[in-house]
């Protein structure tokens, strides 16, 4: 009689575990700069929180250019945070802003 190969059985892996969003990419919590913080409040805050709290600041003190949306117009708080720029963009803005962000 043949010999028979031992039946092997599959061993199935746990799926491996995913990595959670939250402390991570643009979630990740930095630390602000003291002159950031005096516009958006205490820190830490991800780079979105920040940027809706800069955008609330903005709206709440009328800095926006009215013939220019596009424009903030720095108050004595945002000039430190702007880097001593009077006048910047939306985009710039976000650059300007990376500065005052540290990794925790």
């Amino acid at each position: 009689m043949p010999t028979k190969k031992p039946t092997t059985t599959k061993t199935t892996k746990a799926p491996a575990a995913k990595k959670s969003a939250a402390g991570s990419g643009l979630t990740r919590p930095m630390n602000l700069s003291a002159d950031l913080a005096a516009v958006v409040g205490k820190g830490p805050m991800s780079r979105p929180e920040v940027a809706k709290q800069i955008w609330v600041y903005i709206k709440k003190n009328d800095l926006q250019d009215p013939k220019n949306k596009r424009n903030i117009v720095a108050d004595e708080k945002l000039l430190k945070v702007f880097g001593g720029k009077k006048v910047v963009t939306m985009f710039e803005m976000t650059k300007l802003i990376s500065g005052h962000l540290t990794t925790i």
